[in-house]
């Protein structure tokens, strides 16, 4: 089969490790054929460029900034994608006949480009939603629902899922928050697609795990939380400040928050002024530091804000599963990844918000036997639940 893979992220190539790139390889490895197309921010000063590998086609398309700028920005860019998209596609994809239409939100903005490519292809589309917006961003209160963008976006967002074929999501919350918000869809049409990758356990040595925690300077005998990912509004920073300074009596545990985004200096400043000597706060270490880490760690942390009504469900709860160590979420009532940790008993679960809540969980999670208990289960599920073959059968069962 011939699948044209559409994403507005940076992409290098699929031997890196991802929810996208790792599903992938997953249709390379069943010998289908390969067009991905990706982006290009003008910060990186380079051009659109098309490369062909085998059975491998990148079309890396030069966009405006969509990263690391104002929102003012990133909306004129994000409004500009589709037509940069469909010029580059027209011009290197317009006579392929393709199989498969894979394409992932954000952005919402894509629906004239897949208008476009399926228009003379019998080619099945198949949404991989990732992100609902732009009721999100209202949830935030970034902008009211009856703003003229967000009216703008919610009728960009109808029309791509009308045209799609297929909507995966990220889990059965997911689902019913999509058709209770869009009647005019059919349930035989959404489906669960998990965020999902390959497995790949990694073996630490005692060597290594006192070295890495010297080197970024974390207590030897401390139960380490570790919270890896994006550092901005969805995340409730508020809460995730107070409830590591309300830990701080807890004198067997630390912290390590690793991650960048827009409160990453509002998060620094708070750490100093309330003089925390229980957290440890870095913008960024190399991913293979990061992957070993979260395997030297004890619990990984969830954070979302209790603002949302739409249902987020973090992929960085992935990484923590594949290490083995159990989930601590705090979270909106609106999403299930907490029922899903608890349900399956590899992670504890509390709002946004309740201080109380999250010590007691805390506290819960210091004791070995739980951990151990927890970490096993967390091993299991993501094998049972999260893989990139899991993903890749969901797909492809439409066309047996």
């Amino acid at each position: 089969m011939k699948i044209l893979f559409v994403t507005v992220g940076r992409f290098s190539d699929v031997e890196s490790s991802g929810i996208y790139t790792d599903l992938l390889r997953e249709f390379l490895n069943n010998d289908h054929e390969l067009y991905i197309v990706s982006s290009r921010e003008k910060r990186f000063g380079e051009n659109t460029v098309y490369e062909n590998h085998r059975k491998i086609h990148y079309l890396r398309v030069k966009i405006g900034n969509l990263t690391k700028i104002s929102l003012l920005e990133k909306g004129i860019s994000t409004l500009r994608v589709e037509n940069q998209y469909l010029k580059a596609i027209k011009k290197y994809f317009c006579e392929i006949d393709f199989d498969l239409i894979l394409y992932s939100t954000p952005p919402i903005t894509f629906y004239r480009v897949i208008k476009c490519i399926s228009k003379n292809s019998n080619a099945k589309k198949y949404l991989l939603l990732k992100d609902i917006f732009p009721q999100n961003a209202i949830d935030l209160g970034m902008f009211s629902s009856k703003n003229i963008v967000s009216r703008y976006f919610r009728r960009k967002e109808k029309k791509l899922y009308k045209i799609s074929d297929y909507i995966g999501c990220m889990s059965q919350r997911n689902v019913e928050f999509v058709l209770e918000n869009n009647s005019y869809l059919e349930s035989s049409k959404i489906e669960i697609c998990p965020n999902s990758i390959e497995i790949c356990e990694i073996e630490i040595t005692k060597d290594q795990v006192k070295g890495l925690r010297k080197k970024y300077q974390l207590p030897e005998e401390k139960i380490l939380f570790l919270y890896g990912g994006n550092l901005g509004k969805p995340q409730g920073i508020d809460f995730l400040i107070e409830s590591i300074e309300k830990s701080k009596s807890i004198e067997n545990i630390f912290f390590v928050i690793v991650g960048s985004g827009t409160e990453y200096k509002k998060i620094e400043n708070s750490f100093i002024e309330r003089d925390l000597s229980n957290v440890v706060l870095m913008e960024s270490i190399p991913k293979e530091d990061y992957e070993m880490l979260v395997n030297v760690c004890d619990v990984g942390l969830i954070y979302l804000d209790k603002r949302f009504t739409v249902p987020n469900f973090p992929s960085r709860l992935l990484s923590y599963l594949q290490a083995g160590i159990p989930v601590l979420s705090s979270t909106d009532c609106s999403t299930d990844i907490g029922t899903i940790s608890v349900d399956n008993d590899f992670g504890c679960w509390n709002k946004s918000g309740d201080v109380a809540g999250f010590i007691e969980n805390v506290k819960y999670l210091c004791d070995k036997r739980n951990r151990n208990r927890m970490g096993s289960n967390a091993s299991a599920f993501i094998k049972n639940n999260y893989t990139s073959e899991h993903s890749y059968d969901v797909i492809m069962k439409h066309f047996s």
